[in-house]
């Protein structure tokens, strides 16, 4: 079987993490990287990672048509993949698709009636750690599972969002829980059992520090009719850098899973996992040799939700911060993340002078 020709939506920011990973299964003869289009000049470094011959254009529909492509890759900014991915499936192409995958419930049935292979790009769910846990569970190492939380927070700078225009807007999919954390919300849901399944309920709670339009710091409860709650809480108000974690709260134990460097505690015992699986070699196995997906678009319903939720909820609620130099600091707002994971319990839930019932 010759190797399936791969193109890239994207050459910049996240986007050349993709070209990486694709140049490298080009050149194990993996894949075919054909090309990669972008509405602006690629950066050098990007174009150094295209082999020779391969297409570089503005048109995404031209690209398709030129290569013949029967994977493509779509890493732009969350408001195009719908667009993007019509273009890709039509054209007959198998995709991954950068989180948040879309941005509505009615746009996720769309890329699903499509019967093509849809992966979104959740590294998360390629981790080791994941079936280590998911048996922990099933043994009852940590009695019945009573709910599942996540926290995250993390110091953003000024220049993270000038980044790109669509940073700071919650229509095109920004969002603390919807973005940067949405590894947090996904891996959460996974780990519950309930990531293709729609919540019976969404109950979002959104902040802001920063004179944006989307939030800044936010908490959310995903309820679901014969499963445990989610609840996640995330800020970019930090005081300082932490580890994002997903917190498995069972009758008899807990389990703590630092997704980011697969730091994985079940009980009182730390657990080593092996490395990760990459996505895009784990989807380019799937159109040659048929092994299941890692992160299929069916495993985001849920996700789906809550980025649904969090864009046609009320204005995020203005915080009280402390300008730091180039960033916005909310004193007190790491514990109450942790706080949230650890109680499941939302902010307004929480002992807190700014929070507010949602």
């Amino acid at each position: 079987m010759s190797a399936p020709l791969l193109v890239v939506f994207g050459t910049a920011g996240y986007a050349a993490t993709h070209l990486r990973r694709a140049r490298e299964l080009h050149d194990r003869g993996e894949i075919v990287l054909a090309g990669a289009c972008d509405v602006r000049d690629p950066p050098p470094e990007s174009l150094e990672l295209l082999p020779d011959g391969a297409i570089v254009t503005y048109d995404p529909a031209e690209l398709l048509s030129r290569t013949g492509a029967g994977i493509a890759v779509v890493a732009t900014p969350p408001r195009t993949h719908l667009l993007l991915a019509r273009l890709a499936l039509d054209a007959g192409c198998h995709l991954l698709v950068e989180k948040p995958p879309v941005l509505d419930l009615a746009a996720f049935d769309e890329l699903a009636r499509r019967g093509r292979a849809v992966q979104t790009g959740f590294q998360s769910f390629g981790s080791a750690a994941i079936p280590v846990i998911r048996a922990a569970i099933d043994r009852g190492e940590i009695g019945d599972v009573t709910g599942v939380g996540a926290a995250g927070a993390w110091i953003r700078r000024d220049d993270y969002y000038q980044r790109a225009a669509w940073a700071g807007r919650r229509d095109l999919g920004d969002g603390s829980l919807t973005n940067p954390f949405a590894h947090a919300v996904a891996s959460a849901l996974l780990l519950n059992g309930t990531a293709d399944t729609d919540p019976e309920r969404v109950t979002v709670e959104l902040y802001r520090a920063r004179d944006i339009e989307c939030d800044d710091t936010a908490c959310t409860r995903l309820t679901f009719e014969n499963a445990p709650d989610v609840v996640v809480a995330a800020t970019l108000t930090a005081e300082a850098d932490h580890d994002p974690y997903v917190l498995v709260h069972g009758t008899a134990g807990r389990i703590r899973w630092h997704y980011k460097t697969d730091d994985l505690v079940i009980g009182d015992e730390t657990v080593r996992v092996g490395p990760p699986e990459d996505l895009l070699s784990n989807l380019v196995r799937h159109v040659r040799d048929q092994v299941p997906l890692l992160a299929p678009l069916t495993r985001t319903r849920a996700f789906t939700a809550l980025v649904e939720a969090v864009r046609g909820a009320p204005e995020p609620r203005p915080l009280p911060a402390v300008r730091d130099e180039d960033r916005f600091v909310v004193p007190g707002v790491d514990a109450a993340v942790d706080d949230a994971a650890g109680r499941l319990a939302l902010f307004s839930e929480l002992d807190l002078s700014w929070g507010y019932p949602a």
